[in-house]
C-alpha cells in the first residue's frame, strides 16, 4: 500500500523534502507520489497543512 496526494493539495512543497526516499515530485497542479517508490512511511502526511496525502 503507498500514499496519493488528493486534489487537496495546495503545493506547497511541505511533503517533498520529508519523503525519504524520494517518491514525491512537483506535478503539474499538485505535488504527486511514485506508488513503486513509497514505502507508506507516513512521513508526508505528517507534515501536510491540508491532509492531501492518503493511503491508497
Amino acid at each position: 500500500m503507498s500514499y496519493i496526494i488528493t486534489d487537496a493539495c495546495i503545493s506547497c512543497g511541505a511533503c517533498e523534502p520529508e519523503c525519504p526516499v524520494g517518491a514525491i515530485t512537483a506535478g503539474d497542479d499538485i505535488y504527486v507520489i511514485d506508488p513503486a517508490t513509497c514505502i507508506d512511511c507516513g512521513a508526508c502526511a505528517s507534515v501536510c497543512p491540508v491532509e492531501a496525502p492518503q493511503q491508497d
